[in-house]
């Protein structure tokens, strides 16, 4: 939990009280490779935040998974359509490797926000972080070629080239596993 406070300080600072009261509100959750932790069709109730470990967001597609996020130390992550709205999810949350995850609810996150301005802010921040790389994904999957978008990933996330299997990758930049191995022996 000292991981999730100290880098949170570094979004906006956080009173006493505030960290306080979010430590009492946050449930550690040990999950292992292979789990999920959110299916297709479910509500997610929580935000969490991973102290270890890495995830991905994927749909199914004409029988084909579509991965279109990955998460790893310090992100937060949720099905945030499902979170926000109270709906089910249209993603599968699953986890690469085991992991550490700190979760609140969305009811103990909203009674946090009317009791201390400072965590709303946290969240709203993480929130733009999050709206900003999602843009940034769709414009670069709209613009740019497999290879632009492999050199990107290998020059902005290369721990995802080194945690994720080639197929999950391949997927996430919207080509073939093939694509990637080419791209790859002409670098």
């Amino acid at each position: 939990m000292r991981k999730l406070l100290t880098h949170i300080q570094q979004y906006h600072p956080l009173s006493t009280a505030a960290c306080a009261a979010l430590e009492n509100c946050l449930e550690e959750q040990v999950m292992a490779k292979g789990d999920y932790l959110l299916r297709h069709g479910q509500v997610c109730r929580h935000l969490y935040f991973v102290e270890a470990g890495a995830l991905r967001g994927y749909y199914h597609s004409d029988d084909k998974e579509v991965t279109h996020w990955f998460g790893f130390e310090h992100d937060f992550i949720t099905s945030f359509h499902s979170f926000i709205t109270g709906t089910a999810a249209v993603e599968n949350i699953q986890l690469l490797e085991g992991s550490i995850l700190w979760r609140i609810s969305k009811p103990q996150l909203e009674a946090l926000y009317n009791q201390h301005h400072d965590i709303e802010r946290v969240v709203r921040i993480a929130y733009e972080k999050y709206y900003i790389r999602l843009e940034e994904r769709f414009v670069n999957g709209q613009f740019t070629s497999p290879k632009d978008r492999y050199l990107q990933l290998l020059q902005q996330a290369p721990h995802i080239l080194q945690r994720v299997p080639l197929q999950m990758i391949a997927s996430y930049l919207g080509t073939t596993p093939e694509t990637i191995s080419r791209i790859r022996s002409r670098l």
